[in-house]
């Protein structure tokens, strides 16, 4: 009965450290990551926010082609499909 004790307990805690070992590899590959780049954004100042989007549109701009020729088509497409969905609305 004693043996029966140790070898459940060495069972238990060997599963429990691979739990924590996977839950800690986990959190660190996936989570760690996206909430890093949350705290980046959250942490911005308005000013520098807006300090980044004036800097983004001033490159934006000096490009000869801000949307490539394929995403032109679709992005057409889809306004056409819009405009001919709201010309069908009854007023």
């Amino acid at each position: 009965m004693n043996n029966n004790l140790k070898t459940f307990f060495i069972k238990l805690v060997s599963i429990l450290f691979a739990i924590i070992i996977i839950l800690n590899v986990t959190y660190n590959l996936y989570v760690h990551d996206k909430l890093e780049k949350l705290d980046k954004v959250l942490s911005m100042s308005k000013d520098n926010f807006w300090d980044k989007l004036r800097k983004e549109i001033k490159y934006a701009t000096n490009k000869e082609n801000l949307i490539p020729e394929e995403d032109k088509k679709l992005l057409l497409k889809f306004y056409q499909k819009i405009k001919s969905e709201f010309d069908t609305i009854e007023q």
